[in-house]
């Protein structure tokens, strides 16, 4: 498997088991976290500070599919969707999640990082 594979296969895992801390491991030293309907999250606090929101507020079971992965030099950019559940923690309403994604990848320290990351619904609003 692809090293950048590996790293979506890991934030697929770490979304999944609500893991604040395995989710901020993927990311650069300087990561951007563009959650839809918030502002940008820029710097490592804010990224981990909103990842611990969600974790408290929802339960994710999602999975990603990759459509593309493009590499320049020490930049990549992947295009992802995921689809799945996600659990309102206050009341255990569950309901179907889906979204397109972009990433872009930094290879830092001779490994790939999530660099910047942006996703926004591929469902209607019910």
């Amino acid at each position: 498997m692809e090293p950048i594979q590996q790293i979506l296969q890991q934030y697929e895992q770490a979304l999944n088991a609500s893991d604040a801390k395995a989710v901020l491991d993927l990311y650069s030293s300087d990561p951007v976290f563009m959650p839809q309907f918030a502002p940008a999250q820029v710097g490592r606090d804010a990224v981990r500070d909103t990842y611990e929101q969600i974790f408290q507020t929802i339960q994710l079971q999602v999975k990603f599919t990759t459509y593309e992965v493009e590499q320049m030099g020490e930049l990549a950019y992947v295009r992802t969707s995921s689809s799945g559940t996600v659990t309102v923690l206050a009341n255990q309403q569950t309901k179907t999640e889906g979204n397109n994604e972009l990433f872009i990848f930094k290879h830092e320290n001779g490994n790939w990082k999530i660099h910047r990351y942006l996703f926004a619904s591929s469902q209607a609003p019910n």
